[in-house]
């Protein structure tokens, strides 16, 4: 309430109720004091993201190690026959990636005409949410190490059995084998059944609340989408069976010196909805950044999920939340936690890691097999019999690619897609009732042209979300793009953005008592507020 709005009210006769005076009377703040109080509250939201610890930000060696850089991102760059690395051209690479000059990213020696995809946005900044460079992430695993073999025999397996209906993983042969495959590695981190081993009901799915409840698909991927005037359904034109790429070793030493594709995934002529890997895949190949989130909050919106109780408008008689704590915010915050949790991947990607992408792991793999080179690979790995059956089907032992492009021009870790699902995903349980049931969940029929009703279980909001954000993250896994380790671990790290987002929302508005509670991806109840982030 602006100074002297008091003196500006008058008293109806007979009903002591205030009457406004003129507009001037109950008007904003003076101009000094609104710009003082707006300054105050930008320098409190800077000083406090400039006192969060700066980690260490470890990495693996390998790029050390190898001096050849087996190990190392180089998509692009000029390489040998082999699919090694030009050193001198490797070395002008990390030059510009120091500097963070055009003239030293121009000077980089060129494989093709692919572009590397955006390295200099590793050092940009962001004035909402935490700085990228103040997001820690464990080291990614190394390239001769146990959790490689074990991500490695993961996405082999996901591109044998991209056309294997989700609905039909209990009774494949081919999801037996390979969920008894994985359950032998030593370190493989995926979630398992009650007696320690992979089962087709936890094959190829996340380890958050909710990822093993019900179906492989979340309900934000299949139920439709309020927009508007109008209800969009979830259907797309799907990839045809068996459609890989990259499974000779001359399209595939093409695409990793930067030359483009010179054909596209063929669809079928009708849409469906998603039923099996390779749709999956296609999904994440189209989608824009935020896209799975925007719609699942339409379509949390639509049910009028409640919010929880630190919302300030959760007892109000006579107001709602729109502009603050309401529609415009959520859609707001889901689109501004996508690209601050990208400016995190981006930093972590291009300045700490640069992991190979599984595309060129399989090339290692390749020719290590065929006696062509030597490589430091992880015998439980070469000892699957996964490489078997890849062999039997195209002759080589490449991965086989869902797309003709292969990966983005980026480094492996973490996935971009999985650090914006984190941090979309958490935005959305900050606002939204977790325990909300989801009302009429539904399965796609066995040719994905309708949806049927699901009534085997109760599944909630925030569970659905969870599950949302570890089905992007591994869709791109199952297209042979990225490990499990860049997903894992991307969702995490957009978490932590997300959090530090909202904090400087509530820095933001004039509510008091404003909050935010929700269940981090490890199961861990949380309430935050704009000075701490506390158990709940």
């Amino acid at each position: 309430m602006g100074a002297g709005t008091t003196a500006g009210l008058s008293v109806i006769a007979g009903l002591g109720v205030p009457r406004a005076g003129s507009a001037a009377e109950i008007g904003p703040l003076p101009t000094a004091e609104r710009e003082a109080e707006a300054l105050e509250r930008r320098i409190d939201a800077a000083e406090r993201q400039a006192e969060a610890p700066v980690p260490d930000l470890p990495c693996n060696g390998d790029e050390e190690l190898y001096p050849s850089r087996l190990a190392s991102f180089s998509k692009t760059l000029p390489h040998d026959d082999l699919g090694e690395v030009d050193p001198a051209a490797y070395d002008a690479f990390l030059l510009a990636l120091e500097t963070n000059e055009q003239a030293d990213f121009d000077a980089i020696p060129a494989g093709g005409p692919a572009a590397l995809a955006n390295p200099r946005a590793a050092n940009a900044f962001s004035l909402g949410g935490a700085d990228s460079h103040k997001i820690d992430m464990p080291a990614v695993h190394a390239f001769a190490s146990a959790r490689q073999a074990a991500e490695a025999g993961e996405v082999y397996w996901m591109a044998l059995t991209r056309d294997v209906p989700f609905d039909r993983y209990d009774d494949s042969r081919l999801v037996e084998r390979a969920a008894r495959d994985l359950s032998r590695f030593s370190d493989f981190t995926g979630p398992r059944g009650r007696h320690g081993d992979i089962t087709p009901d936890t094959l190829f799915r996340g380890q958050t609340p909710g990822d093993l409840a019900g179906p492989f698909l979340s309900q934000f991927l299949l139920l439709a989408i309020p927009y508007g005037n109008r209800t969009n359904r979830q259907t797309a034109k799907a990839p045809v069976r068996g459609a890989d790429f990259m499974t000779d070793v001359e399209s595939w030493l093409a695409v990793q010196r930067g030359q483009l594709p010179s054909s596209d995934v063929p669809l079928r002529r009708r849409a469906r909805f998603i039923t099996c890997g390779r749709d999956l895949g296609e999904y994440v190949h189209r989608d824009f950044s935020y896209q799975a989130y925007l719609n699942a909050a339409l379509i949390a919106l639509g049910f009028g999920a409640p919010a929880l109780d630190p919302s300030p408008y959760a007892t109000a008689l006579r107001e709602a939340g729109f502009v603050t704590f309401g529609g415009a915010a959520i859609l707001d915050l889901v689109a501004r936690a996508g690209v601050v949790g990208l400016r995190a991947a981006w930093f972590h990607k291009w300045l700490v890691h640069r992991k190979l992408r599984p595309e060129a792991f399989g090339g290692r793999v390749h020719q290590h097999l065929v006696g062509s080179a030597s490589y430091p690979i992880h015998d439980e790995f070469l000892d699957s019999p996964v490489l078997d059956h890849v062999f039997w089907r195209q002759g080589t032992y490449l991965l086989p690619q869902a797309f003709p492009e292969g990966s983005p021009t980026h480094p492996s870790y973490p996935a971009g897609h999985a650090t914006i699902a984190g941090a979309c995903v958490t935005v959305l349980k900050a606002f939204f009732d977790e325990d909300f049931e989801i009302p009429r969940p539904v399965v796609p029929n066995r040719g994905g042209n309708r949806l049927t009703r699901y009534r085997r279980e109760r599944l909630t909001l925030g569970g659905e979300l969870n599950k949302l954000a570890s089905n992007i993250a591994l869709g791109r896994n199952i297209a042979g793009v990225h490990w499990r380790a860049d997903g894992d671990d991307g969702l995490v790290a957009g978490e932590t953005v997300a959090i530090s987002l909202l904090q400087d929302y509530l820095r933001t508005v004039t509510e008091p008592g404003g909050a935010f509670g929700l269940v981090r991806f490890d199961g861990t109840p949380i309430l935050v507020t704009a000075d701490s982030v506390d158990p709940r």
